[in-house]
């Protein structure tokens, strides 16, 4: 059985930094794309940046340049670096995965809970 975990989201002011944390337990293919989404009260999910197990990566515009995701496949982790925290960045962060890559779509099957990050301006 599949389980994604996110961890690290948080309060934070403009500006600053947060990294979030999603753990995938119970996987079992060498192929797959792993990414973070994020949802704002009363808007739609929306993709914020995946990668392959190939380390390919794919950013939204609206993170390019602000945001890092990396992975450590020992430790069957995934991280995404957020830096120059904006308020609109203020949402439920959610990881997802499938052997698929959806890119930035909704596609994936395997979704965690979400963390939530707040950015006060």
């Amino acid at each position: 059985q599949v389980r994604v975990k996110e961890s690290g989201g948080g309060s934070v002011q403009a500006g600053g930094s947060l990294r979030l944390s999603c753990v995938v337990s119970g996987w079992k293919y060498s192929t797959y794309c792993v990414g973070w989404f994020r949802q704002a009260p009363g808007k739609e999910r929306e993709g914020v940046a995946v990668i392959d197990s190939d380390g390919r990566t794919t950013y939204a515009d609206s993170v390019k340049g602000r945001f890092t995701i990396a992975q450590d496949k020992a430790k069957n982790t995934l991280y995404l670096k957020m830096n120059s925290l904006k308020p609109e960045g203020t949402a439920m962060y959610y990881c997802a995965t499938d052997v698929i890559n959806y890119g930035l779509g909704p596609g994936y099957r395997y979704w965690g809970q979400g963390t939530q990050v707040t950015v006060s301006s």
